[in-house]
C-alpha cells in the first residue's frame, strides 16, 4: 500500500489551483502525502446560478409615500407571513389595553386628571384603536408581546404628553366624537398609530432584509451549487468515477484494484459520497481509510439506496459495508446542514461501526460552515491520526 493519501473535494470546486493549494496546506498540517483528485470541471455549470435566486425588493421594506406616510395600495406587494390575521387582533389589543391602563394609572399629566372634567377614558382610546388597527401595514401583522407592549406604551405616552392646548382649544370633551364623526380623539389615534406603524414597518423591513441578503449571498449560494453538483453527479457518475481511478492509476494502477493494495481517501462533502459509492460498487475501489468530513453518504443512501453491494436501509438495522471499505471515519461540524451521520445507516464488515465524531464549532467561522473543515486543527489532526495507523475511536 502506498504511503499517498488520495483527497476527493466536494461541490462548487471550480478552480484547481485553489483545491490544490488546500490540498497541500491540508499535507503540511498533517505530515501525510496527499494527491488532489480534481473533478470540479465535470460538476454543475454555476456562473450564473444567482440568477436563479430571489432578491431583496420592495416586498421587504414599508411603502412609503412622499409625505411620509404608510400607503395603502398594493398590499400584495408585502410577503405572505405579513398578511394580516384577523383571529390574533383581539390578543393584540388586549395587550396594547393592558399597557395604556397601566400608564393611565402611573401617570399624573393632563390626561390622568381628565376623566373628571369629560377626558376620554381607556375605553374610548381603545375604541379609537379598535377601529384603526386593521388598517396599519405592519402593526397589525405581528404578534410578538414585546413590540405590541412598547407600541401601546409609546401610544399612551404620546396622548398623556399631550397638553389641553394641543387640542385646538377645545379642551378635552373635544376629543370625544360627535354623532355622525370620528372626532378628534380618534383623528389623533390614527396619526399616532401611523407614526408608529412606520418606525414598525421601517425596522421589520431593515432586519428582514439584512436576513434576507445574508440568506441568499451566504447560504443561497453554497446551497444552491450544492444541489447543482449532486445532480450532476447523479447523471455523470461514471465520468467523474473514472477521473477519480484515472489519479490514483497516475500513481500506481494496481491501488485500489484488489484488497492487497488498497487506497487511503480523504474526501469532503460530495467526495465523500464518490468515495463511498467507488468503494461499495460491484467493481469496487478497495479502501482500507477513509475519512469523510462534511459529507452526505447515508443521508443520500437512506434517500436513495446506492446499489453497487449496498442493500437498501430498512429502518430496523443498519447496511452491511462490504469489506472493500476497511475503516471509515466520518466527521460533521455542529452547524453544517449538509454534514449527516453515518454510524448508525451502516456497518462495516468487521461488525464495527464507522466512528463519527464532531468537530467543534468556532465562532469566527459564522454560520456557513460547510467549507471550513479544510482550515479546522481537529480535522488535520484526525485525518494524521487515522492515516498513521491508529484507529479512532469515538470522542
Amino acid at each position: 500500500m502506498t504511503d499517498k493519501v488520495f483527497v476527493i473535494h466536494g461541490v462548487a470546486n471550480r478552480d484547481r489551483d485553489d483545491f490544490t493549494a488546500a490540498v497541500a496546506a491540508l499535507q503540511a498540517a498533517t505530515g501525510t502525502s496527499m494527491v488532489p483528485v480534481y473533478w470540479g470541471d465535470l460538476g454543475a455549470e454555476d456562473r450564473f446560478i444567482t440568477a436563479a435566486l430571489p432578491t431583496r425588493d420592495a416586498a421587504y421594506a414599508p411603502a412609503i409615500g412622499p409625505d411620509g406616510v404608510l400607503r395603502d395600495e398594493a398590499p400584495d406587494a408585502l410577503p405572505p407571513y405579513f398578511f394580516p390575521d384577523e383571529s390574533r387582533t383581539a390578543d393584540q389589543l388586549e395587550i396594547i389595553d393592558a399597557v395604556l391602563r397601566e400608564e393611565l394609572d402611573t401617570d399624573s399629566g393632563p390626561l390622568r386628571d381628565s376623566p373628571g372634567s369629560g377626558g376620554p377614558t381607556p375605553d374610548d382610546i381603545m375604541d379609537c384603536l379598535a377601529a384603526e388597527w386593521q388598517d396599519t401595514r405592519w402593526l397589525s401583522r405581528v404578534d410578538d408581546p414585546a413590540l405590541l407592549t412598547e407600541t401601546g406604551r409609546a401610544l399612551a405616552q404620546v396622548l398623556l404628553d399631550m397638553d389641553i392646548q394641543d387640542y385646538d382649544g377645545h379642551g378635552y370633551d373635544g376629543l370625544r366624537s360627535e354623532p355622525g364623526s370620528p372626532g378628534r380623539l380618534r383623528h389623533l389615534v390614527r396619526r399616532r398609530l401611523r407614526d408608529l406603524d412606520r418606525v414598525a414597518g421601517a425596522a421589520i423591513g431593515a432586519v428582514a432584509g439584512r436576513i434576507n441578503d445574508a440568506v441568499r449571498t451566504r447560504f443561497g449560494p453554497g446551497t444552491t451549487r450544492f444541489l447543482g453538483d449532486v445532480l450532476v453527479y447523479q447523471r455523470h457518475r461514471d465520468a467523474i468515477h473514472a477521473r477519480v481511478r484515472a489519479q490514483v492509476d497516475e500513481v500506481d494502477p494496481r491501488l485500489g484494484r484488489s484488497p492487497e493494495h488498497p487506497v487511503r481517501v480523504v474526501a469532503h462533502s460530495l467526495g465523500g459520497v464518490i468515495a463511498v459509492d467507488m468503494a461499495t460498487a460491484q467493481d469496487p475501489l478497495w479502501t482500507d481509510q477513509l475519512v469523510t468530513f462534511g459529507s452526505q453518504a447515508a443521508f443520500f443512501h437512506i434517500c436513495d439506496p446506492r446499489g453497487g453491494q449496498l442493500l437498501p436501509y430498512s429502518g430496523y438495522a443498519p447496511v452491511q459495508l462490504p469489506t472493500s471499505l476497511s475503516h471509515w471515519t466520518n466527521l460533521w461540524e455542529p452547524l453544517d446542514m449538509l454534514a449527516f451521520a453515518a454510524s448508525q445507516v451502516f456497518r462495516l464488515s468487521d461488525g464495527s461501526s464507522p466512528v463519527d465524531r464532531p468537530v467543534p464549532h468556532s465562532a469566527s467561522t459564522g454560520l456557513w460552515t460547510h467549507s471550513v473543515y479544510w482550515d479546522l486543527p481537529d480535522v488535520a489532526a484526525t485525518i494524521a491520526e487515522v492515516m498513521k495507523g491508529v484507529s479512532a475511536t469515538a470522542p
